[in-house]
């Protein structure tokens, strides 16, 4: 069931996804080489709470870590640890924080010191992807024109749209209706109304698009080990169109 959000709801969600979005600038000014994927998951989570909110990853399913860090080929629910980021690595982090009973939800993937151009141009591609997406967002258009943008903006550039992992609705609940693929045919799904809060994340690789879960049983890798990106915002469809609750004005 697809629930669409009153205006009591959606103030709420506003200020999570702030949360959210203000996580993210902390991370992009500490990310540089020799700090640790878990020196992140902490500066995020201080943050997060300070804001009066609590990370929504957290304990989710057991989960150790607030925020989920996955390097290089690493594609979603990497540990935060002790391993140090280098030159040339790229960190997806994907950050959730829960306030006064609603998420918000947004993963970016960002380079370390000098990336390499191939690595690069993957970031760009998926970030590129994802607003493809998010500008055909508005009342009655059906949901899979979106995934099919992002689909089609991804594969024409040669790289490749991870199938087992989608987007969805959020809210009270962190995962909700709709489940939302980065990939489909046009015109088919649900119309969009007014009051839906949905996170669009395309998850990308450079190689093929297979990938497999490591033994800890949350780590999910390239089967190719080919670099992957994951760009994640969430957003609300408007009257007019949508809001993005997850990116800062300035």
């Amino acid at each position: 069931m697809i629930i669409c959000k009153s205006e009591q709801e959606l103030a709420l969600m506003r200020e999570a996804g702030r949360i959210v979005a203000e996580t993210h600038r902390l991370m992009a000014q500490a990310i540089e080489p020799g700090i640790t994927t878990g020196e992140l998951d902490r500066i995020a989570d201080q943050y997060i709470r300070s804001q009066g909110a609590v990370p929504s990853f957290k304990g989710y399913n057991g989960f150790p870590a607030s925020i989920c860090a996955s390097v290089n080929e690493q594609l979603v629910h990497g540990f935060p640890n002790k391993r140090k980021l280098v030159e040339g690595d790229i960190v997806s982090l994907d950050i959730g924080a829960q306030y006064k009973g609603y998420h918000g939800d947004s993963a970016w993937t960002y380079g370390v010191g000098s990336i390499s151009e191939e690595a690069q141009r993957l970031l760009d591609v998926t970030e590129g992807s994802l607003y493809a997406g998010l500008e055909l967002i508005k009342p009655d258009v059906r949901l899979f024109t979106i995934s099919h943008a992002i689909q089609k903006y991804i594969e024409a550039a040669g790289f490749s749209v991870v199938r087992e992992y989608v987007g969805h609705g959020v809210g009270a609940e962190l995962h909700e209706d709709p489940q939302i693929p980065n990939y489909g045919v046009a015109d088919r799904g649900p119309r969009l109304k007014p009051g839906m809060v949905l996170a669009i994340e395309p998850m990308v690789n450079v190689g093929k698009r297979y990938v497999r879960t490591l033994e800890d049983n949350w780590t999910v890798v390239t089967v190719d080990g080919s670099l992957c990106a994951h760009f994640e915002h969430t957003v609300a469809v408007t009257p007019e169109g949508m809001e993005i609750f997850t990116k800062l004005d300035a």
